[in-house]
């Protein structure tokens, strides 16, 4: 791929054709990620090691960490930013190599419909992973994991285990769901402007 596929790439993905896309990419390119990325690791880097069950034994805690978190919420978090940002990376890939430039992609009919295809195709991923976090984490972390350790073949089948800092995981927990939804306002906003600049409401860019 040349340079000015490269170019046309990078510059449509950091600046597409619409305000609220624009807005869209600043606020998940910069504030999303750099919550996840900084107060994620420091909410979550640790919680392995604080991890404790009763009787506080290195099998027990290993065996019921992974029963309690099947993926960890960083993980799950930077693969949901990440597929999230791919119907809009084909998009913009499409254009750079079809050279179709950013003001045009409102003017032509097939361009927009593709373009909007791709925004509703964020949407449908945004529902899907705000589903799959209710499914794995649910709104609220409690203090105390009641653990299934029947597994193991020990004495005893249900063990009690601390979670550490679980009210802080909680408002964390509270701010990517609402991280979520403001994308997908943004999105439906999107879609929103590009038919008003369809219509004429708006004066295109």
């Amino acid at each position: 791929m040349s340079p000015n596929y490269i170019r046309s790439f990078s510059e449509g993905c950091l600046r597409p054709p619409t305000v609220i896309g624009q807005f869209h990419t600043l606020f998940f390119g910069s504030i999303r990620m750099f919550f996840l990325g900084v107060l994620g690791f420091a909410v979550y880097g640790n919680e392995a090691l604080h991890f404790s069950c009763d009787p506080d034994k290195r099998e027990v805690n290993l065996f019921c960490y992974n029963q309690f978190r099947p993926i960890t919420p960083q993980v799950f978090w930077a693969l949901q930013l990440v597929i999230v940002l791919v119907p809009g990376a084909f998009f913009h890939l499409y254009a750079a190599c079809k050279s179709i430039k950013q003001e045009d992609i409102l003017q032509k009919s097939s361009y927009t419909g593709f373009y909007i295809f791709s925004v509703f195709l964020r949407i449908v991923l945004e529902v899907v992973a705000f589903w799959l976090q209710i499914q794995l984490f649910g709104f609220k972390v409690n203090a105390i994991y009641m653990c299934d350790v029947g597994a193991l073949e020990k004495k005893f089948n249900i063990t009690r285990c601390m979670v550490p800092e679980h009210f802080e995981k909680t408002i964390f927990l509270i701010a990517m769901y609402t991280f979520t939804v403001i994308t997908m306002i943004l999105c439906v906003a999107e879609i929103f402007e590009i038919s008003c600049r369809r219509l004429g409401f708006l004066k295109t860019q």
